[in-house]
């Protein structure tokens, strides 16, 4: 956990607390996907974690995977940016949507 998320906790002790972070999904040339075993509650998950002070989410992503897996990416795409809103916002689910 960075410093200052740790400086933050000590402030506002366990209340809710909202951050940015990455979730990274890492899938080799069959298409299968890595998958980590988290330390702490046991569970499946995907690598990520929260962003640091001046980092883009791609950063956020690229270092959270090599801290807990020791692998580096070869690309990084970010799919918020090939995600289309718009059609979302109109579709019939979200007619309340502005």
């Amino acid at each position: 956990m960075a410093d200052y998320i740790k400086e933050i906790r000590g402030l506002i002790g366990n209340r809710p607390l909202i951050l940015v972070g990455s979730t990274i999904i890492v899938m080799n040339e069959k298409k299968e996907i890595l998958f980590q075993r988290r330390s702490d509650t046991k569970e499946w998950g995907l690598p990520g974690g929260a962003m640091e002070m001046g980092e883009s989410l791609e950063q956020t992503a690229e270092r959270e995977l090599f801290e807990e897996t020791g692998l580096k990416a070869k690309e990084i795409l970010n799919i918020s940016q090939h995600l289309k809103i718009e059609n979302a916002l109109k579709s019939k689910h979200c007619e309340n949507c502005t």
